[in-house]
């Protein structure tokens, strides 16, 4: 008989606790019916800034192949990269990206890097056991921009930004080098717009982070085109309050959104023709009304949706069933009160 954590359905989730003089990444290994458990806490060889949360997404991310894991750190100015095996990570390298970074993207080895500090972009190659700067690829944004997110579209044509300052999106063509093209800028249909995620035929999920007031939180979405981040759906509310995080199905037909403010999971249907509609607006829950949960991920498989729930220092998942419902898979404690960032494979 096959050991349910090393068979089908089996993989990881990481989250940085984000600690002042020692950020490290604990892993916890999934079953197959995703249950977690401890599995080693690693040092990234880097300083969180120590807050309670990380106001961005995706600062940790694991690499398209599943083989490489990105870390910010946020204090220290750097990225950590880990190499991903069956027992555990293993760091490659440290390498300095700019002041107060908080989010990265990969596309065929092709990294960036947002650091938030001094707005900015910084470009990198994966090669192997070695991660290079890339030339001709540090790209400073204008100030005042607040940025949240930076991520490449499916196909890793473009580079998206989310600007919560200046409420925009701007949508960089990227060069087949891995330089950055004129930025195209959009206003968002919503104010801060924040945490965003890609469905796999080019539609854009942005949440927007209204404020903590009971009932402002909504999301847009959008088509990558030529001329930019072109508005589809605008500004759909769900009646609960600050979304700030997003994920989208591995079809492509929901997205899942966390809502900071009162502990729910809303779910969002996507149409063939990116527009969105809301299914529920608390398809799942950690502890109703109460401020809590951050950073989410579905697992490699789609099966499992984890997020962090920050102010009861869990980890909460929930199964991902027919038509994207949840159902409740359990929670794990263990986080530091700072922790921030979620990649699950």
């Amino acid at each position: 008989m096959q050991n349910e954590a090393s068979g089908p359905g089996a993989g990881f989730v990481y989250v940085q606790t984000n600690e002042p003089e020692r950020n490290r990444v604990l892993a916890f290994r999934r079953a197959g019916d995703g249950t977690l458990n401890p599995a080693g806490d690693y040092e990234t060889g880097g300083a969180g800034d120590g807050k309670p949360h990380l106001t961005s997404q995706g600062s940790v991310v694991l690499t398209g192949d599943g083989r490489y894991l990105l870390v910010t750190n946020a204090a220290s100015g750097d990225l950590s990269v880990f190499a991903v095996g069956p027992d555990g990570l293993t760091m490659i390298e440290t390498v300095h990206t700019g002041h107060a970074p908080k989010s990265a993207a990969e596309h065929a080895g092709l990294v960036y890097v947002l650091n938030t500090g001094e707005p900015s972009l910084a470009g990198f190659r994966l090669n192997g056991a070695q991660v290079q700067p890339l030339a001709g690829t540090a790209r400073e944004l204008a100030a005042g921009t607040d940025p949240a997110q930076v991520g490449f579209s499916p196909d890793g044509a473009t580079l998206v930004v989310t600007q919560r300052g200046t409420d925009a999106i701007a949508v960089y063509p990227v060069a087949g080098t891995g330089q950055l093209g004129q930025p195209l800028v959009q206003p968002s249909p919503g104010p801060t717009p924040y945490g965003f995620a890609f469905t796999g035929r080019g539609g854009l999920v942005v949440t927007e982070a209204f404020g903590a007031q009971a009932g402002k939180a909504a999301v847009s979405s959008y088509l990558i085109t030529d001329d930019g981040a072109a508005p589809v759906s605008r500004s759909v509310g769900n009646g609960r309050s600050e979304i700030c995080w997003a994920v989208v199905t591995n079809d492509g037909h929901y997205a899942f959104t966390t809502n900071f403010g009162d502990g729910a999971v809303s779910r969002y249907s996507i149409r063939d023709d990116g527009s969105i509609a809301l299914d529920e607006a608390a398809a799942g829950l950690a502890v109703d009304g109460q401020t809590g949960l951050r950073d989410e991920d579905l697992s490699g498989d789609g099966r499992f949706l984890y997020a962090i729930d920050a102010d009861h220092q869990r980890v909460i998942g929930w199964a991902v069933g027919e038509g994207g419902s949840l159902s409740p898979a359990g929670s794990w404690q263990g986080l530091p009160a700072t922790a921030a960032g979620l990649a699950a494979s």
